[in-house]
């Protein structure tokens, strides 16, 4: 019996009992999307309605498409399909591997991914029996035709006519037999940019999530690379060299052997990893037998294997997981089997392309040449030539971050993944399910399969744990037991997760007051402090303050695309003498605040914060020198003594007067740090 949308006599016009049973979806939800399909046709509806849907909704009309159509009639006969496949085999078999690519990372959410020609026309889908079931019910099968024309507005015909990735959703499809999908696609271009296919995401609606359609997009450009490359390997066969460079080009490992099993070509990636020796006709096969036979199993099977993932060891011994692909090596003439393609790409790589965790500071990028700062500095690039855990101490503002970045960058594990979580920023509630991951139904509103946490997601790299001593003691014993174990175990699951990663922890606290008063976990310091590194306050380093000032100066005209190009002497003398309570991230802000209200290419007095000039005028105008207030440091003296000549225009007299130095000091310091005497 049809189902009944609302009280009146309106009703749904198919079945939906079959869709709901195979995803066990809600009724009521259900029920809820259909009337909203109803509803958004009505001229006084408060749905919101894309243009581009809209416009779509006009051009089903003028096809004349049933939207009451409970499915979709326009289907090809096996002899019909197969045609078209041929037609489209090229396409077919490039998009194939990205297809099984996507797949296994949608595998378990209940998305069916299908690949169209230029025409509608669905030539493969790959998904899960649920999937492929559940899209079925309104004939989303190989063979059927989905342009507008036939079915009115829908991911795959829509796009077609539009020539751009869209997303549609439940009430936006023309038809109501397909209101209960969600679906993603993009268009497939060819080197003219003429569409060739699109590549289809489809899924029950409750999986609608923004990132599908970016995952669409993303494999669809690949596909479109993936026929770059074959068009270069055609054109590089008659030149070894163009041949060997378009295989280092292309990034993971690669083989190619005969069916022999010996080599015909491979990649420098490749040889290193598996141990291979580098003159073509090595004996590929037996090789593999003894190193890895899990991976020769699979190879040996003389078909296509897409996205399946293989553990073997490394000539160094360790363990990596591998997505492999093998593609069957075919002469163009009469199809035959020659050989096979190897391509391989480490898992995690895939995390570090995805969610791009990285590092950008380097210890080139830390400015400062005062004791304090270099031991702190010394001590970090020495910490960086060791795997040891990593604790920066010092207080908000001095850099930790930037130097987590740098000892990381520095160290064996650079082109790795960097993760940064700021303990203190995160919910308490939130920061073990972001550190340690989750299952399936370990809390309320938990994703469905689950979501790994960092430190799987950050394997053999590091994790900077910023503002430790913020976290909850509770977590501070998961954090201990889970560095000590070298394993995580996701909250509500069971199966222990090793990992390899290296801990860089920050805190402005005073550690061991914290551990004194009961809020820090001595044997949880003695995991992260290993090595422990205090990063001085700005007031500690002051010669340092004009070297700073004209670093970030650079930098945020840079940014801003200003062109300040000189701080005024009064404004260095006021930068030295300030306390500097916010350390450099409030210089930076001082120096930010000025670049941008300046009119001039000097930074003047007038744009410092107001307490900055208060302090000036507090000092009669000139700033008290620096030797009266500090230790001397050579390097701020020197500096100071060239604003106030430049500030005076070179008069010896009333530069030693503000100095408050006599001109013979005066005269054997400018010798002494061979100073400018004009401009």
């Amino acid at each position: 019996m049809p189902l009944k949308t609302d009280n009146s006599e309106s009703t749904v016009y198919f079945d939906m009992d079959e869709s709901l049973k195979i995803f066990n979806l809600d009724r009521e939800e259900s029920l809820k999307i259909s009337r909203m399909w109803e509803e958004a046709r009505q001229p006084e509806n408060n749905i919101h309605i894309h243009d581009f849907v809209l416009e779509s909704w006009r051009r089903s009309r003028k096809y004349n498409v049933d939207p009451k159509k409970k499915q979709n009639t326009a289907l090809m006969d096996k002899r019909q399909l197969e045609q078209v496949k041929k037609a489209n085999h090229k396409l077919i078999e490039v998009a194939a591997p990205a297809m099984h690519d996507l797949y296994k990372i949608t595998q378990k959410t209940g998305f069916s991914i299908a690949l169209a020609d230029k025409q509608g026309i669905l030539l493969e889908i790959v998904g899960s029996e649920k999937a492929k079931k559940f899209v079925a019910i309104g004939n989303f099968i190989e063979g059927s035709d989905w342009s507008e024309e036939v079915m009115g507005t829908n991911a795959v015909g829509t796009v077609l006519k539009i020539g751009r990735s869209i997303h549609i959703f439940g009430y936006e499809h023309y038809c109501k037999s397909a209101c209960l999908c969600t679906c993603s696609a993009s268009p497939i271009f060819d080197e003219n940019r003429e569409i060739i296919g699109v590549l289809n995401l489809t899924g029950p609606f409750n999986l609608m999530n923004p990132h599908t359609l970016g995952a669409v997009q993303s494999t669809a450009k690949a596909i479109e690379r993936k026929f770059k490359l074959i068009d270069l390997y055609k054109q590089a066969e008659k030149s070894n060299v163009l041949r060997k460079a378009i295989l280092e080009s292309i990034t993971g490992y690669l083989i190619v052997f005969d069916n022999n099993g010996r080599i015909i070509q491979h990649n420098e990636a490749a040889r290193a990893l598996l141990d291979i020796d580098d003159n073509i006709g090595f004996d590929f096969r037996k090789h593999i037998q003894k190193k890895n036979p899990s991976l020769m199993k699979l190879i040996s099977r003389s078909k296509a294997v897409y996205g399946e993932t293989v553990n073997f060891k490394t000539p160094g011994g360790l363990n990596k997981k591998f997505i492999i692909n093998v593609t069957p090596l075919k002469t163009e003439t009469n199809g035959e089997i020659e050989g096979h393609v190897i391509s391989m790409t480490e898992t995690h790589n895939v995390v570090r392309t995805i969610m791009k965790p990285k590092a950008d500071i380097t210890f080139e990028k830390l400015v400062g040449e005062s004791s304090a700062f270099k031991y702190a500095l010394n001590q970090a690039k020495l910490s960086a030539t060791s795997d040891s855990n990593v604790l920066l101490m010092g207080e908000s503002g001095v850099g930790k971050d930037l130097f987590a970045q740098s000892i990381h960058n520095a160290g064996p594990r650079k082109n790795q993944t960097f993760f940064a979580i700021n303990c203190a920023a995160i919910p308490r509630e939130l920061l073990a399910s972001e550190l340690f991951g989750y299952d399936e139904g370990a809390y309320t509103g938990a994703r469905k399969n689950g979501n790994p946490g960092k430190f799987e997601l950050a394997d053999r790299g590091t994790i900077f744990l910023d503002e430790i001593g913020e976290s909850p003691l509770d977590l501070q014993a998961s954090l201990l037991r889970v560095l000590e174990e070298k394993a995580v175990v996701r909250l509500g699951g069971r199966e222990r997760i090793p990992f390899d990663v290296r801990i860089i922890s920050a805190t402005n606290k005073n550690i061991f007051e914290e551990i004194k008063n009961n809020h820090f976990r001595h044997d949880l310091y003695y995991r992260i402090g290993v090595i422990t590194i205090h990063i001085p306050p700005l007031r500690e380093r002051k010669e340092d303050i004009p070297l700073l000032a004209e670093h970030l100066m650079k930098s945020i005209n840079l940014r801003f695309g200003k062109e300040i190009r000189k701080i005024d002497p009064k404004v260095m003398d006021i930068l030295i003498n300030h306390k500097w309570p916010g350390n450099v991230r409030e210089l930076s802000n001082v120096i930010e605040r000025a670049i941008s209200m300046a009119a001039t290419p000097v930074i003047t007095s007038d744009l410092l914060p107001f307490e900055l000039q208060q302090k000036n005028v507090s000092h009669g105008g000139v700033a008290q020198p620096l030797w009266e207030e500090t230790p001397s440091r050579a390097k701020a003296e020197a500096h100071l003594i060239q604003n106030y000549l430049t500030k005076f225009n070179y008069n010896k007299t009333k530069t030693a007067n503000a100095l408050k130095i006599s001109r013979s000091s005066l005269y054997r310091k400018i010798n002494e740090y061979k100073l400018l005497l004009s401009n």
